[in-house]
């Protein structure tokens, strides 16, 4: 998710996606990054695989120390950079493939794995080291694409979005629960969202030489447009919710270390 700008300031394919990914609950005004994962001051957030820190920025606004890990130095520093200009208690980056993690035992009380255990090449082992970071009570906020996109994927995404050091594996509906529960942790909670994303990027592959920041392909933003004007009539968020349901782009999982 882009820094979030003046809305005048945003096109109209950003616009949306941060509507609807409000709408499904993320970056909510009660401190939540998501509905029952809820960030405050007194929290140390081990996003891990933040890539350029675009959800950490969240995070950082309500004040909790924040630490950035990823394998990509450069995608480091751009999140640094970013989060820089935001208030939060502290900030600290590690470039590293999470084998181990450099932190002490029991040192964070929320980690972020959004989007990163589908490269990773042992799962459960890089869940054991996640828990053994995480002070007891720590809440975890773990997010992977949904099969039913995957499949979608399979057909016409390049080769190479499944290969290292890409995506490497699918989680079918419950692994990604099993995986927390294997770990030790409590599910919290389980569901999906995304079927605006979802869609997105499989419209993407169709938009030669298009990169993930605008100007947009008039493909793209006729997309936008078109989920905007759904967003707005008064069944447009129960059509939404269960266009999320059938084919989501991620499954979310919120557990507990116990």
């Amino acid at each position: 998710m882009p820094v979030v700008e003046p809305k005048a300031q945003l096109d109209q394919v950003t616009r949306t996606g941060l509507k609807d990914i409000h709408m499904s609950g993320w970056t909510q005004d009660t401190g939540e990054l998501v509905t029952g994962f809820h960030i405050g001051p007194e929290d140390t957030v081990l996003d891990i695989g933040c890539s350029d820190g675009g959800y950490a920025t969240f995070s950082a606004r309500q004040g909790a120390a924040i630490i950035l890990a990823d394998v990509d130095a450069a995608k480091l520093d751009v999140a640094r950079t970013r989060l820089e200009a935001i208030p939060a208690r502290s900030l600290q980056t590690l470039v590293t493939d999470a084998d181990p993690i450099p932190l002490p035992d029991a040192s964070v009380s929320r980690i972020v794995a959004m989007e990163v255990l589908e490269h990773v090449d042992c799962p459960a082992q890089f869940m054991a080291e996640l828990v053994r970071v995480a002070r007891p009570g720590a809440l975890f906020l773990l997010t992977a694409p949904d099969e039913a996109i995957e499949g979608v994927q399979k057909h016409i995404a390049p080769p190479s979005y499944f290969e290292k050091p890409n995506h490497i594996r699918i989680f079918k509906r419950g692994e990604l629960e099993q995986l927390a529960r294997d770990a030790g942790l409590q599910i919290v909670d389980r569901f999906s969202y995304g079927f605006y994303l979802a869609v997105w990027w499989s419209l993407y592959w169709a938009c030669e030489n298009q990169s993930l920041s605008p100007p947009w392909h008039p493909l793209l933003e006729d997309w936008a447009k078109v989920w905007s004007r759904l967003l707005s009539l008064p069944e447009g968020l129960k059509i939404k919710a269960a266009l999320d349901q059938v084919m989501p782009k991620s499954q979310v999982v919120i557990a507990r270390k116990p």
